[in-house]
């Protein structure tokens, strides 16, 4: 995880795979150092209007761009872990050292679509920690039969890469964040306040993860006036705003946009770094570094990519490298 510290955020809710591809081209060579994309079936939104398949996506990303890339999935119900490490072992074989992989306990809007019940929270953690054991035995090249809350048998995965993709624990909660640092190789969380940012991290490294690198996504949205910024903000991403455990209970995009109906635009400035100021932004990543993230995942929530790359590339990165 050493190369740069400053990546973009691929977007699938919110563009046409094509045109996502386009954009991180467009990063990579404004000098965005590293890329992540999400990985959903459906959009937060019906405004956001997308939800393409990000593990082809991916493949192309990282044949086009000379970018590390990563995503976060939720093994266990819509993906069975034997094929995330097979796809995770794939991307990892083309791409050496260039993919990386984060785990996290799902969302109902993504992981219902199978038809199976949705379990609660601690359910959720469980099979994810039998995933993450499963997944990580394939990756070794083990031979794998087990059978609990996920069932895999007499698995094993034949094309494997020389060094395997490390393994993040995704966490939105202190609490989280100190069960992930006991089994995952990092963490990822999202920018928050500083104060909601610094618990996850003091969390992180109480339950054991003092020497395991943190990414970070960080919600932004930049636009010539504040006026625009925020408009753009509270169309796009008003719906993302909610506790975590809002976020993963709701099961459509309909759902989202029903509970976002009564968010005000200026509830979206604090969750989301809203400003016109290319310095504010700078400022608000510099802080990220900071708190210790080593890598900070910057997603322009508006849809006016080529600006933001644009200004991006010419004011901010060059002050943070």
């Amino acid at each position: 995880m050493g190369e740069g510290r400053i990546g973009y955020h691929a977007s699938h809710e919110q563009f046409r795979p094509s045109e996502l591809l386009g954009y991180v081209r467009a990063a990579a060579d404004a000098g965005f150092e590293a890329g992540m994309c999400s990985d959903h079936f459906q959009p937060w939104s019906e405004r956001q209007g997308n939800s393409g398949y990000a593990w082809s996506w991916l493949g192309a990303a990282l044949a086009v761009t000379p970018l590390s890339f990563g995503t976060v999935t939720a093994p266990g119900q819509r993906y069975h872990p034997a094929i995330v490490a097979q796809g995770a072992a794939t991307l990892s074989e083309l791409f050496p050292g260039r993919f990386w992989l984060a785990l996290g306990s799902g969302e109902a809007m993504n992981e219902a679509i199978t038809g199976g019940p949705f379990p609660v929270k601690d359910q959720r953690n469980a099979r994810l920690r039998e995933s993450v054991d499963v997944i990580r035995a394939l990756l070794a090249g083990e031979t794998v039969t087990h059978r609990g809350l996920v069932t895999v048998e007499e698995a094993r995965l034949w094309s494997l890469p020389a060094t395997p993709p490390s393994l993040f624990g995704a966490a939105l909660s202190p609490d989280t964040a100190r069960w992930v640092a006991g089994w995952a190789d990092g963490l990822i969380t999202v920018a928050r306040s500083r104060d909601e940012m610094q618990g996850i991290v003091d969390a992180f490294r109480e339950g054991g993860g003092e020497a395991k690198p943190m990414l970070l996504q960080a919600q932004h949205s930049f636009a010539a006036t504040d006026d625009e910024a925020l408009a753009n903000a509270h169309d796009q991403w008003r719906t993302n705003i909610f506790e975590s455990r809002v976020l993963s209970e709701l099961r459509s995009p309909a759902s989202f946009d029903a509970a976002a109906s009564f968010v005000q635009p200026d509830a979206v400035d604090g969750p989301i770094r809203v400003s016109a100021d290319i310095g504010r932004h700078a400022a608000w990543l510099e802080g990220d570094l900071e708190m210790g993230f080593e890598r900070v995942y910057v997603h322009n929530v508006g849809r006016n990519q080529p600006a933001f790359i644009d200004a991006f590339g010419r004011d901010v990165l060059p002050r943070l490298r």
